[in-house]
């Protein structure tokens, strides 16, 4: 399994590096990559989820043990942070940067690595992890934001934030389209197969044009902090309860390669809309995607020994 890892994760490194490279370089205009990110985010990877959940056997799947092992994951690692910020030091601004490192994921790494690994319900397994994960960590971070942050934002906005949110949309539709018997009409499978093929690589690109490690050197507690409850705290909370909910498998594998992942380019926007400390979250998303070229491989290593997988 650790050899599957390394060989999922390999492009995923190489398109990340190569984004990078590009934004720096200057090969293509500043402005390219916010519209490139745009149109993967609302068009091409819900394409991806659509067309895998339609197309997939859903029924085969442990969804419910999956969604609630990653739900309650992710709400004790909540509260542990929350626990956790008496000793941080930080302002309230800085506490929610440290919180979205904790917690958030970044999509399009989960995705590759599950397709990488499970080429067969890598994308069905991967649309349910999102359709779980990203309503529950939006609505815990917005939350912490109306507490920590200098924005301020009503219940109103909470349920706007993940009722718009178009991979959930995306999700959700499909398992509904799936258990209804919906059939792809001629033309329009294929269509959205393409569009879901070109959002991974294009996504990763836009996930290393959008590193900045300015931040990383200047804030060493905070990304550490971050980094440890990320790589550490996440994946060994999900394997307890995976364990407890009798989670095994591809779906097992699934959960913790999600819950294993580094916080997303988003978060950085989100702090800056919500009055977060966007600089700091900038820092921690740029060193954790660094850090997850060895946390992942070995993460996900000592927890499926410990799983016996």
């Amino acid at each position: 399994m650790t050899a599957g890892v390394l060989a999922a994760l390999s492009p995923v490194v190489l398109l990340i590096g190569l984004g990078f490279l590009m934004r720096r370089r200057g090969f293509l205009a500043a402005a390219f990559w916010p519209q490139a990110e745009r149109l993967s985010y609302f068009v091409l990877l819900p394409s991806l989820f659509f067309h895998g959940l339609v197309t997939a056997d859903i029924g085969a799947l442990p969804v419910g043990a999956l969604a609630l092992t990653l739900v309650t994951a992710i709400v004790i690692v909540a509260a542990l942070t929350l626990a956790l910020r008496p000793a941080m030091g930080l302002d309230g601004p800085a506490f929610t940067s440290v919180f979205q490192g904790s917690i958030r994921f970044n999509n399009y790494v989960g995705v590759t690595l599950a397709v990488g690994l499970f080429p067969e319900s890598g994308i069905a397994l991967a649309a349910i992890c999102n359709a779980v994960i990203v309503p529950t960590v939006n609505i815990l971070c917005v939350l912490v934001f109306a507490r920590h942050g200098h924005a301020r934002l009503g219940l109103r906005g909470v349920v706007r934030q993940v009722a718009t949110n178009p991979l959930v949309l995306a999700s959700f539709a499909g398992i509904a389209a799936k258990s209804a018997g919906f059939e792809m009409p001629p033309g329009i499978g294929p269509a959205l197969r393409s569009l879901g093929a070109a959002s991974l690589p294009l996504g990763l690109l836009c996930v290393g044009a959008a590193l900045q490690f300015g931040g990383a050197r200047r804030w060493l507690g905070p990304v550490a902090t971050a980094s440890a409850l990320k790589f550490g705290a996440m994946p060994l909370a999900t394997l307890a309860v995976a364990l407890l909910m009798g989670l095994e498998g591809q779906a097992l594998v699934t959960a913790l390669v999600f819950q294993t992942l580094p916080t997303a380019s988003s978060s950085y926007i989100l702090a800056r809309q919500l009055g977060g400390d966007a600089p700091l979250m900038a820092g921690i998303t740029a060193a954790q995607t660094v850090l997850a070229v060895l946390a992942i491989p070995l993460v996900l290593a000592g927890l499926i020994a410990m799983a016996g997988i």
